[in-house]
């Protein structure tokens, strides 16, 4: 059937009244969308109960002989070379007795509510002492000062490699004062390293909250004024990669724990 010439024309204008109804549609739609959630109500700050908290404590151990560790080659810095009594191995994996495993950063992974932490005012100190970073692993608080220490009678220099926080490279010569960076975001592994000595190389690991501790020989680490709560407890070692557990403390309670690394573990990533 032919349609009459006047309702031809009706037809394009009918399609276009559709159409533009639809994407306006579309539109309010998603306005609606994103304003219900920038409407979202934020999570609440929660203040820490201190007569509620406990703790988490325990040991970090390898199990079996560590590898025979490497001796580091600082022929070609005979300053370096000259600060050192005998051969330096790479503090890759470093024991105590009956095999506490130190350099191990442990920490709350997850279960932490939405709390309030004051940053810390007082600077974690980053040595540079015989050519060598001290210490080899350390941690802070996002925006609480890291102040770098150059104790040696050579030039260094100070690079990190960050992916959430923003790299940065400084030179620090010989009995120059000590300066201070800060990070803004958390991030975990940052390496350090010194472009002038690749064999220097440093760990920092920056947390949004307190709980967190680097073991030392003894491979003990001490949690302490956690609010009652379950959570996930990670522990990395550079070479052997990370464990976690799951732990729960009720008001007041403390717990043990222990990690345990096998000698033989996969490299960490």
């Amino acid at each position: 059937m032919k349609i009459p010439t006047r309702k031809m024309h009706l037809v394009p204008a009918f399609l276009c009244a559709i159409a533009v109804s639809f994407v306006l549609g579309g539109c309010g739609n998603k306005q609606s969308q994103e304003s219900s959630q920038s409407s979202a109500p934020a999570e609440p700050v929660l203040a820490l109960d201190s007569t509620t908290t406990g703790s988490i404590s325990g040991k970090v151990v390898l199990d079996g002989a560590p590898p025979k560790p490497k001796t580091i080659d600082m022929g070609a810095e005979a300053t370096c070379v000259q600060e050192h009594s005998t051969p330096v191995d790479f503090p890759e994996v470093v024991t105590g007795a009956h095999g506490a495993l130190a350099n191990v950063a442990v920490y709350v992974k997850s279960g932490l509510g939405n709390y309030h932490f004051d940053t810390p005012k007082d600077p974690v100190i980053l040595g540079q002492k015989g050519c060598m970073y001290d210490p080899h692993v350390l941690a802070l608080m996002v925006n609480q000062p890291m102040q770098v220490v150059n104790d040696d009678p050579v030039l260094h220099n100070i690079h990190v490699v960050a992916r959430d926080n923003r790299s940065w490279n400084r030179s620090e010569t010989a009995g120059m004062e000590p300066f201070a960076e800060t990070f803004s975001r958390p991030e975990l592994a940052l390496v350090i390293k010194c472009n002038v000595h690749p064999w220097m190389r440093a760990f920092a690991f920056i947390f949004n909250h307190p709980y967190y501790e680097v073991t030392t020989k003894s491979g003990a680490f001490e949690l302490k004024n956690l609010p009652p709560g379950t959570y996930t407890i990670e522990a990395w070692q550079e070479k052997y990669g990370v464990q976690d557990q799951t732990v729960t403390i009720g008001p007041k309670e403390s717990k043990a724990i222990s990690f345990t690394f096998k000698a033989a573990g996969s490299a960490a990533n």
